[in-house]
């Protein structure tokens, strides 16, 4: 039951980035959450730290934001669960430019009042060592 239920609320909050719909994206976040994001700074600690995030990250973009999430793997441990991910991320910016990426997530929640919430996430972007540009690929 509590896969199922991590795996509803992640695609919730897919569909809340994808239509920029900020005040349901913050109702899955603890108060005290720690989000460690791809743009500085090193953390945005707090649901007002991380709502004035996601309010710039909605304000880049004309479009919508694509959120297609894969190998979605979840770990429950009762009261508490992990869940692992990759996402596409991406669509048009205010610039004008197309902007697409991939990035890794992982997303920690606590079961508190019959609800879940993500205590901490952290999202990071594949590294090429050898170039220092941003990996594309993915393997089969």
């Amino acid at each position: 039951m509590n896969e199922s239920e991590i795996r509803a609320l992640v695609d919730s909050r897919s569909e809340a980035i994808r239509v920029k719909d900020l005040d349901r994206l913050m109702s899955y976040y603890s108060a005290d959450v720690v989000y460690y994001d791809v743009v500085p700074p090193l953390q945005y600690a707090g649901s007002d730290a991380l709502r004035n995030r996601f309010e710039d990250w909605f304000d880049a973009y004309e479009s919508g934001i694509g959120q297609e999430v894969r190998d979605l793997n979840v770990v429950d441990g009762g009261d508490v669960a992990v869940a692992f991910m990759l996402i596409r991320t991406g669509g048009t910016l205010k610039t004008g430019a197309e902007f697409e990426s991939w990035v890794r997530g992982t997303s920690c929640f606590r079961r508190s009042d019959h609800a879940w919430l993500i205590t901490h996430e952290h999202v990071s972007v594949p590294i090429d060592p050898g170039s220092g540009r941003v990996a594309t690929g993915l393997a089969p």
